[in-house]
């Protein structure tokens, strides 16, 4: 075990975990004010349910065994996961490395609640997370980093464009096409009720992020220095490009565009953080925040869909734009199998096989999410009532103010 590593990969994970509060601030300040408390908690109850699952069975899951689609439960309770030793031939311990991935399924599964803010019963959405955790999450973190089916093909993820933002955009795209649209959607502009909380955390969300792809080198090494790099360098070209893109459109830049812009820039490079060089990260911030523009402000439009938080426009389309960009631009001297590299470096196995697994992913999270939507939907209802989200979802889900001077109803 190495000591520096250990501490390294200890501030990692708290990064990490700190990335959640961070999206709750992001994702409460783009929402309404009646409703911000409700984007919130949206947020914050993930770290509830994804680590009491992670340490109950999630992990033994995720990380035990060797089949091809889940893991088995030879680690239920951490049973057999040490403090002291590793058995995956790393300078951490298993209960350090399984800490780390700890975090990512609540980060995860946080990003998808964007995408049903303004109209979701609070109880069945804890409902959801805890089964989408069981059939989305768990299988894609074994079939990806446990040399299960996925791995088996070919495809790398470095720290999760296809495990967290592909998995979680595409869901939330699902979920909100099946709440159906918020009740005056098609008739008033919704605008960010917060711009400072919008900033606060997408600035929290950009300090986190290097813990959240650094940390994924596993150890305090030059890879980690790397992935640092590429993750600074590809979210602040994605702002660049995003505040360019807004001046041209609409004369203006906005400081809601330049934090959306870098998370964007965040999600692309995720995947291949630890696999693409430095000019090519510069490159897929550029290019990734005019994808992520045109889902957001015409796609979504075009086909009519409320993702009200654009967790499909930025997590899903980035994420997918990300997994493609790292088939095209993994480098030889950085690649985990070094005849698996980018097609510009000659070699198109590793961009078919990543866009093979990207529609594997998008398939497997659509059907289920659909299915688990519609099974709790036997049960309960998934959308609060007309009358409560006309007053809001703070007081009607959760009988909290966020402002308990505001009065009446907003726009």
């Amino acid at each position: 075990m190495d000591s520096g590593s250990i501490a390294f990969m200890l501030i990692c994970s708290a990064l990490v975990f700190f990335m959640t509060p961070g999206l709750a601030f992001f994702y409460g300040g783009l929402g309404r004010r009646k409703n911000v408390i409700n984007n919130m908690m949206m947020c914050i109850a993930p770290i509830a349910i994804a680590s009491v699952m992670w340490i109950v069975l999630g992990y033994s899951l995720s990380f035990g065994g060797d089949g091809d689609i889940i893991g088995n439960f030879s680690h239920l309770f951490f049973n057999g996961v040490s403090e002291t030793a590793s058995s995956r031939g790393l300078d951490i311990p298993d209960a350090l490395f399984a800490a780390f991935q700890m975090m990512f399924p609540i980060i995860t599964v946080a990003i998808l609640t964007g995408a049903a803010a303004g109209r979701m019963r609070f109880t069945p959405l804890l409902i959801f997370i805890a089964a989408w955790l069981l059939v989305v999450y768990f299988p894609f973190a074994h079939m990806v980093w446990d040399e299960g089916l996925l791995a088996k093909w070919g495809t790398i993820d470095f720290a999760g464009g296809d495990v967290v933002h592909i998995t979680s955009g595409v869901s939330g795209l699902v979920l909100a096409i099946l709440l159906g649209k918020r009740r005056d959607y098609d008739r008033l502009e919704y605008r960010p009720h917060n711009v400072p909380f919008v900033l606060l955390g997408a600035a929290i969300l950009w300090f986190g992020w290097f813990g959240f792809n650094a940390g994924s080198s596993l150890g305090a090494n030059g890879l980690a220095v790397h992935a640092f790099l590429t993750t600074h360098i590809s979210a602040a070209a994605a702002m660049f490009s995003w505040m360019m893109i807004e001046k041209f459109q609409t004369g203006k830049m906005s400081l809601v565009g330049a934090s959306t812009g870098l998370v964007a820039g965040l999600v692309a490079i995720t995947p291949g953080t630890g696999f693409v060089s430095l000019w090519s990260s510069l490159l897929i911030g550029l290019f990734v925040s005019p994808f992520c523009y045109f889902a957001i402000s015409v796609l979504k439009r075009r086909f009519g869909y409320d993702d009200a938080l654009d967790a499909f426009g930025c997590h899903g389309i980035g994420g997918i734009f990300g997994g493609i960009v790292t088939g095209l631009f993994t480098t030889p001297d950085l690649a985990l199998d070094k005849g698996n590299i980018g097609l510009i470096y000659g070699n198109p196995h590793l961009l078919i096989v990543t866009i093979v697994a990207i529609i594997f992913t998008i398939v497997w999270s659509a059907v289920a999410t659909f299915v688990i939507i519609k099974v709790i939907s036997l049960f309960t209802p998934i959308r609060v009532t007309d009358r409560a989200e006309a007053i809001g979802l703070d007081d009607s889900e959760h009988e909290e103010t966020a402002y308990p001077t505001f009065m009446g109803l907003d726009s």
